[in-house]
This record gives structure tokens, sequence and C-alpha cells, in this order.
């Protein structure tokens, strides 16, 4: 029986060559650039998608196996049915291909106050728009 596969976005931390990205290297079976709406926010060492606000988020889209989500799971401190987790793991579409998946996103409430990543982009957010 073939192991299942997801499909994340990613947009931050887990990025390819990213701090994070080791955490779910050895699970991935596949890297598709992409972007998705919404705003990006700066948490510090970290950043927090909010989907529904204006904007475009550039990342990647990571298939990964079952092994890999949990990691993924895991390092975003998300637990399926918690009401206090810090972000939700939700389904979206790509902006521009026919791609779909989960990615994990803030609440909007939570990223109030916070700075926006203008650029909305991770690896461009210290440039100056």
């Amino acid at each position: 029986m073939a192991e299942r596969r997801y499909r994340v976005f990613v947009y931050g931390t887990l990025l390819t060559g990213e701090d994070n990205h080791d955490v779910v290297a050895p699970y991935v079976c596949a890297v598709c650039p992409g972007k998705v709406n919404g705003r990006l926010y700066s948490v510090g060492p970290y950043p927090a998608l909010v989907l529904g606000e204006e904007g475009e988020v550039e990342g990647e889209w990571l298939t990964v196996t079952e092994e890999g989500l949990k990691a993924m799971d895991e390092l975003e401190d998300y637990t399926e049915g918690q009401d206090d987790n810090e972000y939700e793991r939700v389904w979206v579409r790509d902006v521009r291909q026919p791609i779909e998946g989960y990615v994990y996103v803030y609440l909007p409430e939570k990223a109030a106050g916070l700075p926006v990543i203008p650029s909305g982009s991770w690896r461009r957010r210290k440039e100056k728009t």
C-alpha cells in the first residue's frame, strides 16, 4: 500500500534553506513555488499568515509523507480539534496554479498589532517597499 502524501504551503522558517526546513526535509517528496492570498505578519523569529486579507504571500508547496505532516504539526504546536493552537491547519488554494493543500495560519485577532511584512515574502522581509 502506498504511503499517504500531503501538500502543504510553507511561507517562513520551513522554506527550503530556512531555519526549520531540516524538521521536514527528510519527509519532502517534492517542492514547488507558489503564492496564496493573505497577509504576512512578523512574530519576530518567524512569520504568521492571515487568510482573507488583501495581498499575496510567497512560499513553497511541499509534498510530504505522513511523518512529515506530523513533524510540521509538532513544530507549529498544532493539535487537531484543540482550541488553543498557536496556528490552525486549514485548506488553501494557490493563487496562480491548480494546486491546493494545507497551510498553517494565524487567526486575525492573534495578528492584531503585529508588524506586516509588506513584500509578502519571508525571504525578502528586510527589503524596503
